[in-house]
């Protein structure tokens, strides 16, 4: 069918404008007519644009292939952490597929909180084939020593329905966002933490002191203006509940596809300024917050992201480790720095031999 469209598209018919431009009609006719036939029904523009360029998170809607076990059929204990995967690496790889920062996360969480599960949850289908020898198959095996980290599947079709910020998806807003994978992660955060409570951690960051002293409920501030999505803490109920629906009828109405920020530390950012009646993050630290905890920028952000080369650059490493040592985590803002190499003498490494030592010593003399 593709072959006749290509025909058709390549005919020009000799003669008027008027049958060139009928000949051209009939083609996109065609064309139109050929998409919504063979594929599930279209009811809306935003679905028909998706049926015709795709998107960066297509595979969140690949449901025939062999996976890992769902989340959507588990009962995650309350004080959980969790972490979410959520690009198409693995479905393009034919298997699970993590990148060592990614894992040190991981293992930084697991191995100051044995008592807690953490779960790693991949959005792409796709299955544990070990034997492959890459940094992607000595993280993962170096994470499976851990009897509290589980490696889960996230349907994403499932885990929004019949919650408020399905039409999100159902709609083809969050795959025609220019930001559709990250802000598939800050639709995901906020849901997750609604329906079982606990912990969300960004996959760039690494804990360095154990979060238990925090309470239940909490976020860090990254500036004296804005608090931070990278680590989350929500109450499974009681008024933390209510705080994670808060975020979720936030996302609902004023979900948007054309700012970065606004579904990640917009929408927490927004729930705490009504929650502590001021509107600086620098103003929220010293707030009651009705029992909301906002931490300052050194507990989670010590160090801020225009500065990220600190972490990775060994002229600074020593001042670096100076102001992180107070910190309960680092991130590392992988969106500046996923592309740089690690030296081992930087910043980075100094904290990731103590706080992955599985995931790091795994990786010696390989790309980290």
């Amino acid at each position: 069918m593709l072959h006749n469209i290509r025909r058709c598209i390549r005919y020009k018919r000799p003669g008027t404008i008027t049958g060139t431009l009928l000949i051209g009609t009939l083609c996109i006719l065609f064309t139109l007519v050929t998409i919504i036939t063979v594929n599930a029904p279209i009811t809306t523009i935003s679905q028909l644009k998706l049926r015709m360029y795709g998107t960066e998170i297509a595979c969140f809607r690949y449901h025939n292939m062999k996976t890992l076990p769902d989340i959507n059929d588990e009962n995650p204990p309350t004080n959980s952490i969790f972490f979410h995967e959520t690009s198409c690496k693995s479905s393009q790889s034919g298997r699970i597929i993590l990148n060592p920062r990614q894992a040190c996360a991981v293992e930084s969480a697991a191995l100051l909180h044995p008592h807690r599960q953490v779960y790693i949850l991949f959005t792409s289908p796709g299955e544990l084939k070990p034997g492959a020898g890459d940094s992607s198959d000595l993280a993962i095996n170096a994470l499976l020593t851990y009897t509290n980290i589980r490696l889960g599947h996230l349907d994403f079709t499932k885990y929004v329905n019949n919650t408020p910020l399905e039409h999100i998806y159902s709609s083809g807003a969050l795959e025609l966002s220019q930001y559709a994978g990250s802000h598939a992660s800050d639709v995901l955060r906020y849901l997750t933490l609604w329906k079982h409570g606990g912990v969300y951690l960004d996959l760039d960051v690494i804990i360095t002191k154990q979060l238990d002293d925090l309470g239940e409920n909490y976020a860090g501030s990254e500036s004296d203006t804005n608090v931070a999505a990278g680590v989350l803490g929500f109450a499974a109920d009681g008024d933390g509940h209510q705080w994670a629906r808060d975020c979720l009828d936030d996302l609902s109405t004023g979900f948007s596809g054309h700012e970065w920020g606004r579904n990640g530390p917009g929408v927490i950012t927004r729930l705490l300024r009504k929650l502590c009646g001021v509107q600086k993050a620098i103003d929220m630290n010293k707030s009651s917050c009705h029992g909301f905890k906002v931490l300052p920028p050194s507990a989670f952000y010590p160090i801020p992201w225009w500065n990220w080369t600190m972490y990775f650059n060994k002229k600074y490493s020593d001042v670096t480790i100076q102001l992180v040592r107070d910190s309960y985590a680092i991130h590392v803002w992988n969106k500046h720095s996923n592309k740089r190499k690690l030296v081992p003498e930087a910043a980075y490494a100094r904290v990731a031999r103590i706080h992955c030592p599985k995931v790091y010593n795994a990786l010696k003399g390989l790309s980290f």
